[in-house]
């Protein structure tokens, strides 16, 4: 709980490097690790998810998936509710129901009592038919819950849900992925729970804002989940379709009389030659060294601009060198216009 998000950060990208499928091939606990640290990270890098976890522990997404709000007076659990509109999420994603025709649905009332206390109602008892009361020892029906919050249950004067009742259309649930850059360059997954079921969603490498995957068949009601993938900043990086653009610091001495720098690279680190007399703000290309592809076999490139960087001060004795040295130089006036 004391660890800054950048120590989080840190860890993350760690354990990710060592479990990665592709470090590992058919190594399926590795697998299930990276899938553990997908997870994890997607919970703990969101303030208000880790928030919830800190206070609530493993089940704090089942009180957010039964509209429980921990915070409210009342039960055990400070109260509960059914959530507005037709929204949930997982550890990693959020996700809308839309019906088939197009329009906003969501689980109904009775949804809400089955997915929080379970199919039978409460505590693996049968739920009671029209009329019927537990006995004090098994607490109280589900009518009684109804009729304690002013609604009329199947033995008061209503029904939560007709046994004719036509079957409801099936719904597509539509979620949001958000990844780092540096995992839409490798690869990663994502875990999805509906219904509770978990969903391990992978999301290819390359993947960008708007990719879309689909999970036929595996939504409400025997819908489709259509995950869309949302890709963060990158504090260095910055991408254009696949291929990538970075800054390069280099030094003066770099700059004048030429050198081979270093370049970070999501790949890796690769030596780039600098030639003498590097302008700032000169663009090099390195072949193949951007993004994957997606659904294919090449890369694009990474382009790198020069940024030279200044002595950000001289002593006297530095300064009459360098005022030395530069007097034999013969450069043109560069604000000269021709």
């Amino acid at each position: 709980r004391a660890a800054s998000q950048a120590d989080i950060k840190k860890a993350f990208r760690k354990l990710a490097r060592e479990n990665h499928p592709d470090k590992k091939p058919g190594d399926k606990s590795a697998e299930q690790r990276f899938k553990a640290v997908n997870e994890a990270n997607a919970v703990l890098s969101d303030a208000d998810k880790r928030k919830k976890y800190d206070r609530l522990g493993k089940d704090w997404e089942a009180y957010s998936r039964a509209g429980v709000d921990p915070d409210a007076a009342g039960s055990p659990f400070g109260g509960f509710g059914r959530s507005s509109g037709g929204t949930g999420g997982g550890p990693n994603v959020r996700y809308e129901f839309r019906t088939a025709g197009g329009g906003a649905g969501g689980a109904d009332f009775s949804d809400f009592f089955r997915t929080f206390f379970g199919a039978d109602g409460g505590h693996g008892a049968a739920t009671p038919g029209p009329g019927a009361r537990r006995g004090p020892a098994t607490g109280p029906s589900f009518d009684d819950i109804l009729s304690g919050m002013g609604l009329s249950g199947s033995g008061a004067g209503g029904s939560t849900r007709s046994a004719t009742a036509p079957p409801r259309p099936a719904t597509t649930a539509e979620a949001v992925a958000e990844i780092d850059l540096e995992e839409a360059y490798h690869g990663t997954s994502r875990r999805l729970e509906l219904d509770g079921r978990k969903l391990d969603v992978t999301i290819p490498r390359g993947a960008a804002d708007g990719t879309k995957i689909k999970l036929s068949g595996q939504g409400p009601r025997g819908g489709d989940i259509v995950v869309t993938t949302k890709v963060r900043p990158h504090a260095v990086f910055t991408r254009r379709g696949a291929d990538l653009e970075r800054e390069l610091p280099i030094s003066l001495a770099e700059a004048l009389l030429g050198a081979e720098v270093p370049v970070t690279t999501l790949k890796g680190k690769v030596l780039l030659r600098i030639p003498a007399g590097t302008q700032n703000g000169h663009r090099f290309r390195l072949k193949g060294q951007g993004m994957p592809v997606l659904r294919g076999d090449s890369h694009g490139d990474l382009y790198a601009r020069a940024r030279v960087v200044l002595p950000a001060k001289l002593d006297d004795e530095t300064a009459a060198a360098a005022r030395t040295l530069l007097d034999q130089i013969d450069q043109p006036d560069p604000r000269t216009t021709t």
